[in-house]
């Protein structure tokens, strides 16, 4: 396998589980020490913590660090951390969750609780990161946002609007820190089969089933997107293969947004 990222460090929130998880994989896969930054080793899907397999199964460097991300001080531990690795050369702003409140009902414990995770985490991920890559001569930044940026649903109102902050800072952040040799782009992803999405609406009742099938009629290739597929396009992002790719908000749907 090529080794794309090969000698580099990255910080991943949310990196015990889901998108995170695979991601880091597919990273040390291709040669990059990762950190794992969490809140919890154990990943909900279930099997070993991420840096134990990483580190049982590549030849690269793993660490957990707890990290909540609604914390500037854990975010600046987190790359900290990275500095026992060689440095922070990518970091994956990854940890989000979502809410299924009806607008009308949603309590401001509810919002400030996922706006703390879902915007101000990344906000300040990238600040943690940002003010180490400026130090040491540039990096990647990897935000992640959702298809729901583009496209909002009733269902994940506060959900989508706390997307469309991360897809807007990544826009404003590329700006910033283009001069300084790092590139911030997002990952929009669609509904895909991950424990999250497992827990939700569409889970493994019967309602589940049945907003699942509804929602695969409206997307071009008929399916969910897997973890590993979101992996590979945040290897192409935290690559040399995008050396020139920098403020963008890539969807990764299977075509459900543009069609």
């Amino acid at each position: 396998m090529d080794s794309l990222l090969t000698d580099q460090t990255a910080v991943i929130t949310g990196g015990a589980s889901g998108f995170g998880r695979a991601i880091a994989r597919t990273f040390a896969d291709h040669g990059a020490d990762i950190i794992v930054a969490d809140i919890r080793t154990e990943p909900r899907e279930g099997g070993e913590p991420t840096h134990e397999l990483i580190e049982r199964e590549t030849d690269r460097r793993a660490e957990f660090v707890d990290c909540d991300v609604t914390s500037p001080d854990d975010l600046v531990v987190a790359v900290d951390a990275a500095d026992e690795l060689g440095g922070i050369d990518i970091m994956v702003n990854n940890a989000g969750i979502t809410n299924e409140t009806d607008f009308l009902e949603v309590t401001e414990a509810e919002y400030q609780q996922l706006m703390d995770i879902n915007v101000k985490g990344v906000f300040f991920g990238c600040q943690a990161a940002g003010k180490k890559m400026v130090e040491t001569g540039g990096g990647t930044i990897i935000n992640m946002s959702s298809a729901g940026a583009y496209r909002a649903m009733a269902e994940i109102s506060t959900y989508c609007a706390s997307k469309a902050a991360v897809r807007t800072l990544t826009y404003a952040l590329a700006d910033r820190f283009g001069g300084d040799d790092i590139r911030v782009n997002s990952i929009n992803p669609g509904f895909s089969n991950t424990q999250m999405t497992a827990n939700s609406a569409l889970g493994n009742g019967i309602r589940g089933r049945v907003n699942a099938k509804l929602i695969k009629q409206t997307i071009p290739a008929g399916r969910f997107g897997e973890a590993d597929e979101i992996a590979n396009v945040a290897l192409f992002l935290a690559s040399d293969m995008s050396s020139y790719v920098n403020g963008e908000s890539i969807l990764v749907d299977g075509g459900m947004i543009h069609t």
